[in-house]
């Protein structure tokens, strides 16, 4: 297949489009400056330049392929707003631009399903409807296109895809522990976190590319749920800081965004995904990785 990628030289991307041209796919990448475009082509990808905002270059290449992996996102916590009318904005596009041909649109989604009281399962429908809601409704919007003749996959990550070069949610929490002196941890830190190495996630991306059928929800999870006190004192380790119980409303309050899932409980489970797809994660575990130095920080 030629595959359209968008994020395609972010942490995830770049494991993607590896996973991609390794399986002998033909790959295009959206890049928006020389930079990204050098990160395309050492992978082995075309280069299409265009950004989130540019809906035309989106359009373009979405026509041009015979399959779309929608990754790329703002994520400007600052600003949620505008993150989530660019995501909506983007599926719009190339969920419009893909009607009636039946070709695949796989797109990331969020395991942030907390509140359940079990762990979310493939058949839990994502709560996050319209415009206002997080990621602005984009997956939702997607699967309204399983009947109009696209075959949509969301891929929901787990909150932590990790590996070396991750600058996601537990690099940003390792940065707030050495900068505060301490690596905190909601109440008993109790609470639940799936995860999943980005070479195992970019492996689930291609195989629902090859595989799934219209309207398959995947979830890329790894582990189940890794509880937040282990994270927090493995950081602990790592960075020669005391791992300590905070409120969680402290935890909102100092990272914002980020703060808020870390003191939610959100265990998952993949095995409708490992089942349809024969996928068997193999990478590292996630306090693996933090004990083999990749969210090592130091003081400014």
């Amino acid at each position: 297949m030629h595959v359209f990628v968008t994020g395609a030289s972010g942490f995830i991307g770049r494991a993607v489009v590896a996973e991609l041209v390794a399986a002998g796919h033909e790959v295009t990448g959206l890049a928006r400056s020389d930079a990204s475009a050098a990160v395309v082509k050492d992978l082995g990808a075309a280069v299409h330049r265009g950004d989130l905002d540019d809906l035309d270059r989106i359009r373009e290449g979405a026509s041009a392929a015979d399959a779309v992996v929608h990754l790329a996102n703002k994520h400007d916590w600052t600003n949620p707003e505008a993150t989530n009318r660019a995501e909506r904005a983007a599926v719009q596009t190339i969920s419009d631009t893909l009607a009636g041909s039946d070709r695949p649109f796989a797109l990331a989604s969020g395991l942030a399903l907390p509140g359940l009281g079990r762990p979310s399962t493939e058949r839990d429908p994502n709560p996050s409807v319209g415009p206002d809601s997080m990621r602005g409704g984009a997956e939702n919007l997607a699967l309204t296109y399983a009947g109009r003749g696209v075959r949509v996959i969301p891929v929901r990550f787990a909150p932590t895809v990790h590996g070396e070069g991750d600058h996601g949610f537990i690099s940003i929490v390792a940065q707030a522990a050495r900068r505060r002196g301490a690596s905190l941890y909601p109440g008993e830190g109790a609470n639940r976190w799936p995860a999943v190495h980005r070479s195992d996630a970019a492996r689930l991306v291609r195989l629902g590319l090859e595989k799934a059928p219209a309207g398959t929800l995947l979830h890329a999870a790894a582990e189940d749920g890794v509880p937040v006190r282990q994270i927090a004192e493995a950081l602990a380790d790592r960075l020669g800081v005391p791992a300590k119980s905070a409120p969680a409303e402290q935890l909102a309050d100092e990272l914002p965004f980020v703060g808020r899932f870390l003191g939610a409980d959100m265990p998952t489970t993949s095995t409708i995904t490992r089942d349809l797809l024969g996928w068997r994660p193999t990478g590292p575990t996630l306090l693996e990785d933090i004990a083999a130095g990749y969210y090592d920080v130091h003081a400014d």
